[in-house]
């Protein structure tokens, strides 16, 4: 089974390798994965310890060695080297999902 690791709103799903074709993104001392919609808190790693690349809409965090996801409401998760694919999860609001449907 792949690991699987939960912070908030973030998911990470280790997957075997990068895409074909996804690019590294420049980073300044942290990659922040995903902000707090509410509180602007980050979902964040340091870059010395990862990678950030994209693959058209998706995102994937490559870590060398051991990273630390950290988040100031959620205690930090200690993530072991691999490829993850990044998902920003959402609450469901099913009037959300009704306003796309139309009669």
């Amino acid at each position: 089974m792949t690991a699987q690791y939960r912070q908030g709103d973030v998911f990470l799903m280790e997957v075997g390798k990068l895409p074909h074709g996804a690019t590294a993104e420049a980073s300044s001392d942290k990659i922040v994965l995903a902000y707090g919609e509410v509180t602007g808190h980050s979902h964040s790693v340091r870059a010395e310890d990862a990678t950030m690349y994209r693959d058209h809409e998706d995102s994937y965090l490559v870590v060398e060695k051991k990273a630390n996801l950290i988040h100031e409401e959620h205690d930090t998760i200690a993530l072991p080297a691999g490829v993850y694919k990044v998902v920003r999860q959402r609450e469901y609001n099913p009037r959300t999902v009704s306003e796309f449907v139309s009669d």
